[in-house]
């Protein structure tokens, strides 16, 4: 599929990966673009540059209602970009509860709901494309990302799930997986970061050349890699980077 002319939804859309998105399918030509957003404020300057283009839609990903009533207006969607996600730093030994749920309710429950509740939207305009913003952590666990990593797994199990599900009606199922990026959620996180630029241009060649995972960055490439050939290697590099930390605090 080629992004011109298509209509696309993206949620989370009003900073960082999401932001991103819309900037790069603006400029690759889409028709029409829904910003999937919880407070439609945030992303009225943005909007205010192509407004017969950038249409603001209030959208909670944890909200059901939100949810129906996009759909309903929405219907034309092409194109979904399940992108909306939250972390929280932590270790399984001091993992808040709280925050695992709200975690799995926005990373793992909002793509389900959003997939749920598109996938005759999709089905009705061709088939379309399914895209679903994981990450490597949803392949390697990273230490201090205990709750994080396992709504990421999770969510990896979904993407599975959704390509076996929706294959019949045509609809083409990506799984991105960004290792660390440069974005207002990865503020506290002490890697070296990249732009999210190289996750949306990579996601774009999938949608136009049919690739179903997407690796955008050198880490979650070098990760990925490493994991399918020595899953343990992965463990022990993970084991190795929290010693280094602890003896750095």
């Amino acid at each position: 599929m080629n992004i011109e002319d298509k209509t696309v939804l993206i949620t989370g859309a009003n900073r960082g990966i999401g932001k991103a998105y819309a900037e790069a399918f603006l400029e690759g030509g889409a028709k029409k673009i829904y910003l999937g957003v919880r407070d439609p404020k945030t992303v009225e300057e943005f909007a205010a540059q192509a407004p017969e283009k950038l249409i603001p839609i209030k959208l909670d990903v944890t909200n059901e209602a939100e949810i129906k009533a996009a759909a309903e207006k929405a219907d034309d969607v092409e194109i979904l970009i399940n992108n909306a996600g939250i972390l929280h730093m932590d270790t399984s030994m001091d993992s808040v509860a709280d925050n695992a749920r709200k975690e799995f309710e926005v990373n793992f429950i909002g793509p389900l709901l959003m997939t749920q509740a598109f996938a005759p939207v999709l089905k009705k305009n061709g088939g379309g494309v399914l895209i679903t913003v994981s990450s490597i952590a949803g392949h390697v666990t990273f230490p201090g990302f205990a709750s994080y990593c396992a709504s990421k797994y999770a969510a990896q199990s979904l993407i599975l799930s959704h390509r076996l599900d929706l294959k019949e009606q045509g609809t083409h199922v990506i799984g991105v997986y960004p290792g660390p990026i440069e974005t207002d959620m990865t503020n506290g996180v002490h890697m070296d970061k990249f732009s999210p630029s190289l996750v949306t241009q990579a996601t774009i060649e999938a949608i136009k050349s049919g690739d179903e995972e997407v690796f955008p960055d050198p880490t979650s490439q070098e990760l990925y890699a490493t994991f399918r050939k020595d899953p343990k290697m992965v463990e022990t590099a993970m084991a190795e980077m929290l010693r280094e930390a602890k003896e750095a605090a």
